[in-house]
């Protein structure tokens, strides 16, 4: 800012008319390069558990409606965010519980982190869940969950309220009955549209897939299928995204969603993308190492259910000491529509 007087009095004069002047802002609205207010971070999922466990005994999930504890990026302080555009959550559901049904115009991702056999119901549907499962809750449908197991439950949220916020246009709706009716069997939505066969004459007005359960041990079984070729991509090791069985694209419109499978003594390049990103391990281990604003170089150790966040440009690099799983989701979806997305690979 001017510490010209004159300037200044132009600027207090020009101000109560609600103007001000664009020079004085330009570099930092035009930046040169993204520039987030984000760090890389790492939950490890043995430190935070007893924390998760602990919300079970302080509220219930009816009385809290969703039972989540934030995984707040450290340099997003106080704004319900893991990365700019996208919310992060470790929601917990204990036996005999019932998270009750509603919908919102934000878009969910359920990625199952510890448990097995509690269900989500989308608009009419259970699908069970098992570890590693990737399951979708897209825009304004309605969703309850339930565990009818006789142990807890935990699975990572991902919602794109941050976008939804940006724009206004956040709608939300309670169900009449803490439970929607299931209209359709278990298995319905997967035996439709994604066992490589459509209903003839299909169409569909819903952005989003609409399988809304991926199971990780199908995944897991083409990736093992896909490693024996040895492809290793030197930045992703092997990277597979979910796709839309409908067009094969994003299985979401808001969020993308891939898995990598890193395999052992793997020494990843250096890379960075405008999306920041968020990372699960669903097994094996590794290192994360990233170049931060300034050169300085950070490293995170992560194992199976930890979580980790990586900034928009910012340079990472992964090395796995063994095989390794990584499920991942970021903007990409939204940045691609747009022409925003960009990525730079370093040397290998």
């Amino acid at each position: 800012m001017s510490t010209d007087p004159a300037r200044q009095e132009f600027y207090a004069r020009i101000g109560s008319a609600s103007l001000a002047p664009l020079w004085e802002v330009m570099k930092a609205l035009v930046a040169k390069e993204p520039k987030s207010a984000a760090v890389a971070h790492c939950w490890r999922y043995a430190d935070i558990r007893p924390f998760v466990l602990e919300a079970g005994q302080v509220i219930s999930a009816a009385e809290a409606e969703r039972r989540v504890l934030i995984l707040e990026n450290p340099g997003l302080v106080g704004q319900s965010r893991i990365t700019n555009t996208l919310y992060a959550g470790l929601q917990l559901i204990l036996p005999g519980e019932v998270a009750p049904a509603h919908r919102h115009t934000q878009s969910a991702l359920r990625f199952v982190v510890e448990g097995s056999g509690a269900y989500t119901a989308v608009d009419g549907e259970r699908t069970f869940m098992q570890p590693g499962d990737f399951v979708i809750t897209p825009s304004w449908t309605w969703h309850d969950h339930g565990n009818e197991t006789a142990e807890p439950m935990v699975w990572l949220d991902g919602l794109d309220i941050p976008i939804v916020g940006f724009f206004e246009a956040s709608f939300a709706e309670s169900y009449a009955d803490e439970m929607q009716q299931v209209a359709r069997q278990s298995g319905d939505a997967q035996a439709r549209f994604g066992e490589g066969l459509l209903p003839l004459g299909h169409t569909s007005v819903s952005k989003a897939s609409p399988v809304f359960n991926y199971p990780y041990a199908r995944a897991r079984e083409a990736l093992e299928k896909l490693r024996r070729a040895q492809d290793w991509d030197p930045w992703h090791g092997l990277a597979m995204r979910y796709a839309n069985p409908l067009d094969g694209g994003w299985a979401m419109p808001t969020i993308g969603t891939w898995l990598h499978y890193l395999p052992r003594n793997f020494s990843g390049a250096p890379y960075r993308s405008t999306d920041a990103t968020v990372f699960s391990c669903i097994e094996g281990s590794g290192k994360l190492f990233v170049f931060a604003p300034g050169g300085r170089l950070e490293s995170f150790d992560f194992g199976p259910r930890d979580t980790f966040v990586v900034p928009s440009w910012q340079w990472r690099r992964f090395n796995a000491s063994q095989d390794c799983v990584l499920f991942a989701f970021s903007d990409r979806p939204v940045q691609e529509k747009l022409g925003l997305w960009r990525e730079m690979r370093g040397n290998v």
